[in-house]
């Protein structure tokens, strides 16, 4: 069984994998800065992983998951998505609550428990912040790559995911009354900048920061 600690670090590679999609690698600062830990002390958390053969890992290389360390990682995703489904739609916890109590459920190694949680949900593909669930096999749903930055002037959209998931952006979208699934017109690109002019939904139209759009995924309109 492994510790909370060796499952964060899985699930951190993981995510890190995802980011870097032509080269599914991380380097060891780029481990730690995610994590918030020294360099040092990331060093010795995938020496351990090595030994279990759950990373590939040479002293100043990059770190590659194994096939059963990204097994393990999907699991882990898996189950913290779930649990953040679970307590947003049903608990009524709000999008920037959810995941620090999803951080520590995700630790229950109860596969059934995950299954039947899974079913009760209504099988869904993606959490509250839009990211896909894996299922059990470890597929998941195609992801939308699309930024709100890239559209133009007169374009529509739905916004299909959250890229910067910090509580204070998630905070933000909520003043705003956007959440996934949001219709959004670009009305105008400022050209000095890249701040756009939107209109979210029916509201009045509003200036957002190129900072904002570049944090919002989105699935374009006819």
């Amino acid at each position: 069984m492994l510790s909370y600690t060796e499952e964060n670090y899985l699930k951190a590679l993981l995510k890190l994998s995802f980011q870097n999609e032509e080269k599914p690698e991380a380097g060891t600062n780029e481990m730690a800065a995610y994590l918030g830990v020294k360099p040092a002390t990331a060093t010795d958390m995938l020496k351990k992983l090595k030994e279990k053969n759950l990373v590939t890992y040479q002293k100043y290389g990059k770190i590659l998951l194994t096939d059963i360390g990204r097994k393990n990682g999907i699991a882990i995703l898996r189950k913290h998505r779930l649990w953040e489904t679970f307590l947003y739609e049903k608990l009524d916890f709000s999008w920037d609550e959810v995941h620090e109590v999803a951080e520590q459920l995700e630790h229950i190694q109860s596969a059934k428990l995950v299954d039947k949680l899974e079913e009760f949900l209504n099988f869904p593909e993606f959490d509250p912040h839009g990211d896909p669930i894996p299922k059990a096999n470890g597929d998941m749903p195609v992801i939308a790559k699309t930024l709100l930055s890239e559209l133009n002037a007169n374009q529509n959209c739905t916004v299909a995911a959250v890229k910067d998931t910090s509580t204070l952006f998630l905070q933000y979208l909520e003043k705003l009354k956007i959440t996934i699934g949001t219709k959004i017109k670009v009305l105008e690109v400022i050209a000095f900048d890249g701040s756009l002019n939107i209109q979210i939904e029916n509201e009045e139209p509003r200036s957002v920061s190129m900072k904002f759009a570049e944090s919002l995924f989105i699935n374009q309109l006819p």
